[in-house]
Parts: C-alpha cells; structure tokens; sequence
C-alpha cells in the first residue's frame, strides 16, 4: 500500500491542480474510502480545477480564491447549488488542502479560513411508542404462521434494541453473535475497512431476543451472513411488517436506527454512551444530538 508520504512525494507547491487531484485519488482508495466517497470528493475537487485557469499552481491559490469560487458556485455559475452540496464541496475542499498542508505541499492552508457552512438536514421520521408495540405484534405474528417464519420477528428486534444501520446488519456474521458472553448475549459490530475501526463496537443483545434467534437459525440454517440476502429484499420485509401494523409511515432501516437512538435519549442515556453505540464521530454526534433534543421536544 502506499504511503500518504509517497503518494504526494512528486507534488508540490509548483504543480497545477489537476495532478493533485490525481495523487489525492490513489490516496483515497489506498485508504480504504468507498467508491462512492471517492467519486464524490473526485467530482467536487474536479469542478473546483475547472474554475481556475489550468496552469494555476496549488502554492498561487489563496483563502480569497477559494472564497470566490464558493460565491460563484452558489450565485453565478447558473445551476443549481443546494445548501447541503455547498456545505460537502466546502468539506470536500478542505479536505484536500489539510492533505496537502500535512504533507508539506504547502506551508499554508488556504482553505482552512473558508468557513464551513453547515446545513441541517430535516428531522428523521420515529415510531411512536404504540407504533413500536404495533409492528413487533405485526412481526411476531409471522411466527404463529401455518408456516411459521422468526425472520421478520429477528430483524425488526435487532434494528430496534441496537440501532445498527442497514450496512451494518447485512455485514453481520454468525460468529460476530456471543450468546454465551459472561454479561449476556453480545453482538460485535466489525467493519472490513480501517477507515472505519472507530465505528466498531460492542453492542448487548436483548435476552429474550436470543430464542427467536434460535427459531430463525432452525428455519433458515444461515452458514456465514446472519441475513444472507439482498438490502433490497430486507428493505420489502421491513416495509410488508409496516404495512401489516397498519402503519401510515414508511418502516425502515433509518427509522429503527432513530428510534432506538430517541429511546435511549429518553431514558436518560450519557450522550456519549449513544454516540458510542451507534458509532458515529464526535463531529456526526453535534448534529445528531442537536435533532434528538428536537425531536424529543416534539414528542
């Protein structure tokens, strides 16, 4: 793997933008990013180079410069610019010069005085407390079936009593479940990538959880994943046990993840405790906390 040093050995303050961006791309991927960061980053530094003239160098560009660009995208370019793709071209952007000023490119950052415009994304939608009852009913009837069926029951408990997101579940494999732990059954919450070691935790498990676990295991015999199908498919599940529950909202991965996060707001839970079980940053936990207050005054 190569090394941040050497991917931006052959940069400097002398080199145009474009081959920077280059360098930053192959450190990127070497850094485990997901396709999809990288193409979005890509795709923000690449309309940034477009701006300026191709033989800008990095060491010519300046705080004023920067700040320009982000007036013309927002004002004068002609299409349209959303506060919240402002807000990720602005972090895409600085970024990239952090890469560069760590790593001796530039003696000086000149994005690190463009100030950073946060956006607030709207409220999460929650179940209600009767709504929580009414789609584990829903869910628990599949196993009183002709055919019984614990799928539904297994899914649903997990989302609700961790909070894990979509993501997350499907990477759950049988031996990241610990039912015999001294504590009590655990789920280990693991992520293939290093990028992202600071997202995996220790989570506990309902008690009783664990024989509905053990009805799904004898129905379905999974081998390796826990839920060896598609998002898709478990995304139909959630949405037919909304639909059995009578439930007027959109049942979602999203929506058990928001509305195990408001519970144990709720029950009085230490903020970083939260944060901790549903492995986000302490810069994600400022606007997560901000619309658990919201929503917990809503209610």
């Amino acid at each position: 793997m190569a090394t941040t040093a050497s991917v931006s050995a052959h940069i400097t303050a002398n080199t145009t933008i474009s081959p920077a961006i280059s360098a930053y791309e192959i450190f990127l991927n070497d850094q485990g990013r997901s396709p999809y960061t990288v193409k979005a980053f890509l795709s923000d530094l690449r309309l940034m180079a477009s701006y300026f003239p191709p033989d800008r160098t990095l060491g010519a560009l300046t705080t004023n410069d920067l700040n320009d660009y982000f007036e013309w995208m927002q004002n004068e370019r002609g299409v349209p610019c959303s506060p919240k793709t402002l807000a990720r071209r602005i972090t895409t952007t600085k970024s990239f010069f952090r890469w560069l000023n760590k790593n001796g490119v530039l003696l000086l950052d000149p994005a690190e005085k463009v100030v950073q415009r946060s956006v607030m994304s709207p409220l999460p939608t929650i179940l209600t407390d009767d709504e929580v009852q009414s789609v584990m009913l829903a869910a628990d009837r599949y196993r009183r079936k002709s055919k019984p069926d614990a799928r539904p029951y297994v899914l649903l408990y997990l989302l609700l009593s961790t909070g894990i997101k979509k993501s997350e579940c499907l990477g759950i494999h049988l031996n990241h479940i610990d039912l015999a732990a001294p504590d009590g059954p655990i789920l280990f919450v693991k992520y293939a990538s290093p990028v992202n070691r600071y997202k995996e935790r220790k989570l506990s498990l309902p008690d009783d959880w664990v024989p509905v676990y053990e009805e799904y295991v004898a129905q379905y015999s999974p081998v390796d994943r826990l839920f060896p199908w598609s998002p898709r498919r478990l995304e139909y599940l959630l949405e037919d046990i909304g639909n059995d529950a009578g439930l007027e909202k959109h049942l979602s991965f999203d929506m058990c993840r928001w509305t195990y996060a408001i519970g144990e707001y709720q029950r009085g839970v230490e903020g970083d405790k939260i944060r901790q079980s549903l492995g986000v940053s302490k810069i994600q936990w400022r606007e997560l906390s901000m619309k658990l207050k919201q929503l917990a005054g809503n209610s």
